[in-house]
């Protein structure tokens, strides 16, 4: 892609590469603020909306855009009460992402780190030529910027090579041979009165390796994505390893310890993300795990016996005490076995019917009891 820009010399609007290259914002949310950002200060004093309808920004298209500022820390929010029992909504606006604590500040007339306050010196007007006295700089997150104007400083300059730095080195040394007229001072015995040179403050900070460090650092550096008021730095995020670590070791995942920071923050706000996370992790550790003993191993296996059933030898495990063949030998004796019962049964005469059953038994009745009236004692033929 080729690519031709000439800088306009008047009338145009810095925005920082930060803004341009955010992946979070959208387009819609980018113009709005650099278009607040262009207007003049006597202009500025309307609510987010206008300014958005200004630009035909409605509905849900100036809902989305204001939803991913407000995300992004561009936009802070804060309803008021006024006299008469009523509210308002206070915006502060920027175009640099802001802390809550930064905005409330800010809304309190207390300069924030890095930041100015509103100037009160009367802004020039918008007429050509321009009247009245230039103003001071105005809040809206622009950091003081060390650069010349017209250069251009989105790219870092690259390292010095080999040579490079070789040279360097020998003509720093060159310099420091030459005479300065001043007396040199002998070197001493005595040791240096400052502290002895040793590893940095990074170095010495850094929690000792291991897993479960590893994901509580991480967990900590990612809670600014849920919850904006626990923004941590590096370093802060380090004093806090050793307790969320031992969250890890009694058992809690990662997004169980992320929710249970991130949940249940207090009304008013967090003031102090380092002492209130340290708190947290202190007072809500959950107990440690009770020891589990250890389970039973397993049974051995049944020895191999030999099968009792016919056919070659083999070798089978019994699935209980008493068997004496294998399944297969089992199943034939099995089938052979009731195959056996039904050719007996189908070789068995069928039964007479009921009828000629129940006549049988009455006729026996009667020649029973006709046998015991003829041997009864004391008793004559007629």
């Amino acid at each position: 892609m080729l690519s031709h820009v000439i800088p306009p010399p008047r009338g145009y609007t810095k925005v920082s590469n930060g803004l341009v290259r955010r992946s979070r914002l959208g387009s819609d949310a980018k113009i709005l603020v650099m278009y607040v950002q262009g207007l003049p200060e006597d202009d500025r004093d309307k609510a987010l909306s206008e300014h958005a309808r200004a630009l035909h920004f409605t509905g849900r298209r100036y809902q989305k855009a204001k939803t991913e500022l407000v995300a992004s820390g561009y936009l802070h929010e804060k309803r008021e009460t006024v006299a008469g029992g009523r509210w308002r909504t206070v915006q502060v606006f920027s175009n640099f992402p802001l802390t809550d604590d930064q905005a409330a500040r800010l809304r309190a007339g207390i300069p924030a780190d890095g930041y100015e306050l509103v100037s009160t010196a009367p802004a020039p007007s918008a007429r050509f030529p321009t009247v009245g006295a230039p103003g001071g700089r105005v809040v809206g997150g622009l950091l003081p910027a060390d650069e010349e104007l017209g250069k251009n400083e989105s790219h870092p300059p690259t390292e010095a090579s080999g040579d490079e730095r070789e040279g360097l080195e020998e003509a720093s040394g060159e310099s420091a041979d030459e005479p300065s007229g001043e007396p040199s001072n002998e070197p001493s015995d005595e040791p240096p009165e400052g502290p002895p040179e040793g590893p940095s403050d990074e170095s010495s900070e850094e929690p000792p390796a291991g897993p479960e460090v590893a994901v509580a650092e991480r967990v900590l550096l990612s809670l600014r994505h849920e919850q904006r008021q626990l923004h941590l730095g590096v370093r802060e995020a380090r004093t806090l390893t050793g307790l969320a670590a031992e969250w890890l070791r009694r058992g809690v995942t990662a997004g169980d310890l992320r929710r249970a920071l991130c949940s249940g923050l207090p009304v008013e706000g967090v003031r102090s993300a380092v002492g209130f996370l340290a708190h947290r992790l202190r007072e809500k550790l959950p107990a440690a795990p009770e020891s589990v003993p250890a389970p039973q191993p397993p049974p051995p296996p049944p020895a191999l016996i030999a099968c009792a059933g016919p056919g070659e030898e083999h070798m089978f495990r019994p699935h209980v005490p008493w068997a004496t063949t294998c399944g297969p030998c089992h199943r034939e004796e099995q089938r052979a076995f009731w195959a056996d019962a039904q050719a007996r049964a189908d070789a068995a005469p069928e039964p007479p019917p009921w009828r000629e059953r129940f006549a049988a038994v009455a006729a026996d009745g009667a020649v029973s009891d006709t046998d015991a009236e003829v041997g009864a004692p004391g008793r004559s033929a007629p």
